[in-house]
């Protein structure tokens, strides 16, 4: 029986050691074929775009292909599926936003996947500010005058967004419950139609991306009014954040950035967050991203993780508050 337990005690550790080794050898030889980034969008967005840039970026650096498959469907759910059942070994990743693979999954119900524990975190890569933006013929020229104006039109006053549980559509309703309006939700399908109908006055209020709307606003066409950011966006240093009149704990950012397939492993995971890491310090894709008004990220895998469940949690609260559901 003793002998037994030895043999069974050195086999198991033999097992480890094996394990230990192939895990080595794999992070060592990493990459030795394509790798496929699923991206849960149509083509030609900025997911879709540094998607792109990175794939690009590994591919030059370490000489294998990198292919982009945009996988649209669902809010992010069909991608998400895709590499969910993919195997943990670094050959099929996922690059997403925040609004597709967390803030949309907390308004479905029974909820397809955990944004977190189905996935392993890899990087974020970068990440940019809702930018409150009005219709120019709207008497208000800062966040107070429009507060008041709302407030004087009761319930009168509509905003856009790309859709329902999109980045816009939840930062316009923490804008709600901050100061005290009640601006109606009217939901678009894409960036364009939603900031049309702003300019033209169907609607009041959009909440969007500087990068996306900012022309608009250099051409008279949309006003900005606050930005929401722990401070101001260095391309629009003239827009105040919504802190600075007060509203305090409205900071309300989309992110982008590369997950992989549950139970990946930790050397082939940081092997890849260093890559993310590397490619966004690269001069060109830095001044890529700064003047598209994003600020660069680049964290650990420890650090998305962590970042994912404190909005999970911030986000909660408002679908609840406002009492969201998906359509």
């Amino acid at each position: 029986m003793k002998n037994s337990r030895l043999l069974l005690g050195a086999a198991l550790l033999l097992i480890s050691m094996a394990q230990e080794l192939v895990h080595a050898q794999t992070a060592a030889n990493y990459p030795s074929r394509p790798i496929t980034i699923i991206v849960p969008f149509t083509p030609g967005g900025p997911t879709d775009i540094y998607a792109r840039i990175i794939a690009t970026k590994m591919q030059d650096h370490w000489g294998q292909p990198v292919v982009v498959d945009n996988r649209p469907g669902g809010t992010g759910t069909l991608g998400n599926n895709l590499v969910i059942k993919a195997p943990p070994n670094g050959y099929t990743l996922l690059f997403t936003s925040n609004s597709a693979h967390l803030i949309s999954n907390l308004l479905k119900n029974p909820r397809p996947y955990d944004s977190i524990k189905d996935f392993t975190p890899i990087s974020i890569a970068i990440k940019y500010p809702m930018y409150l933006l009005i219709n120019p013929n709207i008497p208000a020229k800062t966040i107070p005058e429009f507060i008041a104006y709302a407030k004087a039109s009761g319930n009168n006053l509509n905003y856009s967004s790309v859709g329902i549980g999109s980045g816009g559509h939840l930062a316009c309703e923490l804008f709600n419950i901050a100061a005290g309006t009640n601006i109606t939700h009217v939901p678009y399908k894409g960036a364009v139609p939603a900031q049309a109908s702003t300019i033209s006055g169907e609607t009041q209020m959009f909440c969007d991306s500087v990068g996306n709307s900012q022309p608009m606003v250099d051409a008279g066409r949309l006003r900005g009014l606050a930005t929401f950011s722990d401070k101001r966006v260095a391309t629009v240093p003239n827009v105040p954040t919504l802190g600075e009149y007060g509203l305090q704990g409205l900071a309300a950012y989309i992110w982008l950035g590369l997950l992989g397939p549950p139970g990946m492993p930790p050397d082939i995971t940081n092997k890849l967050n260093a890559e993310v890491v590397r490619i966004m310090a690269l001069p060109e894709v830095r001044e890529r991203a700064l003047k598209g008004s994003n600020e660069i990220v680049a964290n650990s895998p420890d650090q998305f993780t962590k970042d994912m469940g404190q909005e999970i949690e911030f986000w909660s609260k408002i679908i609840r508050e406002k009492n969201i559901k998906e359509d």
